[in-house]
């Protein structure tokens, strides 16, 4: 006798049938899917333009059924203005950046976007690291990390971790901007429920809107997945807390 199951759960279609490579325990498949999940939910695929940066982000745009570009190092949220601001019908244009890219080198640019409210979304996955490059000294590198130029662990002659979704919440022009940490069932709830609203948001003409997506680098961290997820859980969630730090509403 057969038996009959019933299909409960299975990929988004946006989802193409491979992948770029990412290493194993590394979240940005995670974010991928998440990205996939809220546009075919929102039923945004067709409006929507993403931007990527140079890192891990890359290659976002392969594996993913929408229209894309990859831009200089830094330079996402600038692309991603000028592709708002050039086409008409109002496409929901976002970026998806590592830590490194968003910021450091291009934190001018997104405080700059902030500066002038453009109507983007910037989602910035922080692996507290350069991920591509070597596992170096990053802005989001916690206090007392292990990296490759801070083999005894960050201390304060390197300085202190940037926190930019709290940073931007003082920038008139930014409309919404939290922080999620999707490598849970409940984060990954919460991280859907954020980028749905920073979507909308945009779609408002709110403002700006901001989202940080915690992620594990196991190979640059020098642990296994299961042991980095356990180091997000004790060392990155009280540093970099999930939650909603600013939220306009519609108000424009």
């Amino acid at each position: 006798m057969t038996e009959k199951k019933e299909l409960v759960y299975t990929k988004p279609k946006l989802k193409l049938g491979y992948g770029w490579g990412h290493c194993p325990g590394c979240h940005h498949p995670i974010v991928e899917k998440l990205v996939c999940e809220v546009l075919e939910e929102m039923d945004l695929a067709r409006r929507a333009i993403g931007v990527a940066g140079v890192g891990c982000s890359f290659g976002f745009f392969a594996s993913i059924n929408i229209d894309g570009a990859n831009c200089a190092h830094g330079a996402a949220p600038a692309v991603a203005t000028g592709i708002k601001h050039a086409l008409y019908g109002k496409p929901l244009v976002f970026t998806i950046q590592g830590d490194g890219d968003c910021a450091a080198i291009g934190g001018g640019y997104v405080l700059n976007a902030a500066s002038r409210a453009e109507k983007i979304t910037i989602i910035m996955v922080n692996n507290a690291n350069y991920g591509t490059t070597g596992g170096q000294l990053a802005p989001t590198t916690i206090m007392g990390q292990v990296t490759s130029t801070t083999p005894h662990g960050r201390n304060t002659g390197q300085g202190y971790p940037i926190h930019l979704p709290e940073l931007l919440v003082g920038m008139q022009g930014v409309a919404f901007t939290a922080r999620a940490a999707p490598f849970t069932p409940a984060g990954y709830r919460r991280a859907k429920s954020y980028l749905k609203t920073a979507f909308q948001r945009q779609l408002d003409e709110a403002g700006l809107t901001f989202v940080e997506l915690l992620s594990a680098c196991p190979p640059n961290w020098h642990m296994t997945p299961l042991e980095a997820i356990q180091w997000m859980e004790d060392s990155m969630l009280p540093e970099y807390p999930e939650g909603i730090f600013k939220d306009s509403g519609g108000e424009k």
